[in-house]
């Protein structure tokens, strides 16, 4: 099903999407699911999905630890428990945003969907803001044997907001199908046409690269997190291929004079039939003496190494991590910074945008729960107020460990309060151990008075 065609045909709008920006994207996500253009079997060209490494890597520093807390009401627990329900999904949401540029989060209904760029289609938009999209949505019946499509429209029309459904029904995977009602689908606690009074912004949190576009600067779409980068990826592709090609045909090689062997292949003068290595080849041997030579070659490793970890550098710069962020060592294989030190501001800095980026679409996610909340009657309503809390990438627990276990011996934290945050332990449990501890005897936790 063409999606654009089918957009156009049913709901009557222009389509706000550029060629150039989808096949950009387009090409983005093949390479970030390991199909780059640049694959070629009869030169050797393979692929080490840097890619998928370099978003796997932002997304884990934009997510490490993140805390979610909707309080308020009725409301704001029924609000946190679709958040919860999806807490550890958000390292995958946010891959998905680095991978694509952008990735849209939105209620179905019955939880939440991850929408990617090629199933929606933007209709109107201001500036970055999108006021205007379809999304498409599929699902497969295997007892009747039918695919459904769902295509779901959402805009501003004199200050309201309409979502519209429209679905189908067909025999195949491609097949458009004919028109269906929306009761006859897996969709049927959804209406047909919704219009929602009092709606101020789009009922879809957005997740946004923060990288300007350069592709289509009219367009409201973000950019791949790796969209700088694609050459230097190509080169590293490239460069390991070569590495490797050289590892494979840097095999030990004997050459062996046939004079040296018997009709069956054996050494002459063998007390049996000895079956050579599979390393050794034999030549046809014209001069008057035998023939023999070992052919040991020597792996250029150290240039190699070098070359692969300039683009790694240049590629995490590019990325908008900090310089030599990514390093290759042959001990230790592909390693990252077990902690980023204070002055690497450029990573700080990245993530800090990704993580405001991520507050954004997860604001727009909630506020989108909370009135179809109100439409379906799924919650009492109520006040809500959502906090984040991320965890700070320069945090050290042994320091803190250390630091926080000094404040104890020191008198100025309980000792139970070192046993719970660190030590995984209730309040009850850490209580009873300070307890049992201050009655065996001399002081634990101090010097006796």
């Amino acid at each position: 099903m063409q999606l654009a065609g089918s957009v156009r045909e049913e709901f009557d709008v222009r389509v706000a999407a550029s060629s150039r920006m989808d096949a950009f994207i387009d090409r983005c996500a093949n390479i970030y699911r390991g199909g780059p253009a640049w694959l070629d079997e009869d030169q050797g060209i393979r692929t080490v999905n840097f890619a998928k490494s370099v978003c796997s890597e932002a997304a884990r520093l934009t997510t490490l630890s993140v805390g979610i807390t909707i309080d308020g009401s009725a409301r704001a627990a029924w609000l946190q428990q679709q958040v919860d329900r999806v807490y550890f999904r958000l390292r995958h949401w946010v891959e998905y945003g680095c991978a694509y540029g952008t990735v849209i989060l939105k209620p179905n209904g019955a939880g939440i969907d991850l929408v990617t760029p090629e199933r929606f289609l933007v209709t109107d938009n201001d500036g970055d803001e999108i006021t205007g999209i379809v999304f498409e949505d599929r699902a497969y019946d295997g007892k009747k044997g039918k695919y459904y499509t769902r295509l779901e429209y959402h805009r501003f029309e004199d200050g309201k907001y309409l979502v519209s459904n429209r679905c189908f029904i067909g025999d195949s995977p491609r097949d458009k199908g004919r028109p269906v009602a929306i009761e006859q689908t897996p969709w049927a606690a959804l209406t047909e046409d919704m219009i929602a009074e009092g709606v101020e912004q789009p009922l879809f949190g957005v997740l946004r690269m923060p990288g300007a576009n350069n592709i289509d600067v009219d367009s409201p779409l973000g950019m791949p997190f790796f969209a700088d980068a694609i050459e230097e990826l190509q080169d590293l592709d490239t460069a390991y291929s070569r590495f490797a090609e050289e590892i494979y045909d840097s095999r030990r090689l004997s050459l062996l004079d046939d004079r040296l062997t018997d009709q069956a292949g054996s050494p002459v003068n063998a007390p049996r039939r000895v079956r050579l290595p599979r390393f050794v080849k034999k030549v046809f041997g014209s001069g008057k003496e035998e023939y023999y030579q070992e052919i040991d070659p020597a792996l250029n490793t150290e240039a190699r190494l070098k070359g692969v970890n300039a683009l790694l550098s240049q590629i995490g710069f590019k990325c908008g991590f900090s310089n030599g962020y990514f390093v290759f060592n042959e001990r230790g294989g592909l390693m990252t910074a077990t902690q980023v030190e204070a002055d690497d501001r450029r990573t700080i800095q990245l993530i800090k945008d990704l993580r405001d980026k991520l507050e954004s679409a997860l604001n727009g996610l909630i506020y989108a729960l909370d009135k179809f909340a109100d439409g379906y009657g799924l919650a009492p309503a109520g006040p809500y107020a959502v906090s984040y809390d991320f965890e700070d990438i320069t945090h050290n627990q042994e320091e803190d460990r250390a630091r926080w276990w000094g404040y104890v011996l020191q008198g100025k934290v309980p000792p139970a309060m070192y046993f719970e945050r660190f030590e995984g332990m209730s309040g009850e449990q850490a209580q009873q151990m300070v307890a049992q501890a201050e009655q065996r005897g001399p002081a634990l936790f101090g010097d006796e008075e």
